[in-house]
């Protein structure tokens, strides 16, 4: 059986991002005017994977930067790629929560979920779940490579959970517009859920 590539690529910046806001699920934000130049000029500038098919998320600013590295492709959406649920710390910053009682136990792996939000198990259950769907359309359709549009969270937890060499979530994390490309021997994926990270994008 051959071996499938494919590279997991951060979307571009939004302004929460230059804001350091918790963005997630629930708001569907474009890309700012800034990370809209800072792609164009990373795609001028560099050679991204040439790839067969490209996924995203659904949520806008995932979608924008698949426009802008891959034009000439189609996108499918994944719906189970979407970035976490950050219930009620949605939209703010961690100054801003400083004083909420929930705050410091569940950055610190105390509490599983913010207040209204989604569960950390659930979450990276959702996102292999996701990634697995990407696996099993290639593997129908005959496709050898594929880029999949995500956001930063997503990456990092969905390699600490498949990739070899094994590393803790923060040590996924990877800029806008860049991100990491992976082997996969579906029989072994298959089998063990285990996918080999050998570059960066």
């Amino acid at each position: 059986m051959k071996t499938l590539k494919i590279h997991l690529i951060r979307h571009g910046a939004t302004d929460a991002n230059f804001g350091g806001l918790y963005v997630g699920s629930k708001t569907d934000l474009p890309l700012a005017p800034e990370g809209l130049y800072e792609l164009r000029f990373l795609k001028e500038n560099n050679d991204y994977p040439n790839v067969d098919v490209v996924y995203s998320s659904p949520l806008m600013r995932c979608r924008q930067t698949a426009a802008v590295l891959y034009p000439d492709h189609d996108v499918i959406p994944i719906d189970n790629l979407k970035e976490y649920d950050f219930g009620s710390f949605e939209g703010k910053n961690a100054y801003e929560l400083e004083g909420d009682p929930d705050f410091a136990p569940w950055t610190s792996g105390k509490i599983s979920a913010p207040p209204d939000g989604e569960e950390n198990s659930g979450f990276v259950k959702r996102i292999c779940t996701g990634f697995g769907e990407a696996v099993t359309d290639m593997l129908e359709k005959g496709y050898d490579s594929s880029a999949i549009i995500m956001h930063g969270g997503v990456i990092m937890m969905l390699l600490a959970s498949i990739a070899v060499p094994r590393r803790k979530p923060i040590e996924w994390l990877t800029d806008n517009g860049r991100g990491y490309s992976l082997l996969i021997t579906p029989s072994l994926y298959l089998k063990s859920g285990v996918a080999e990270v050998y570059d960066i994008v």
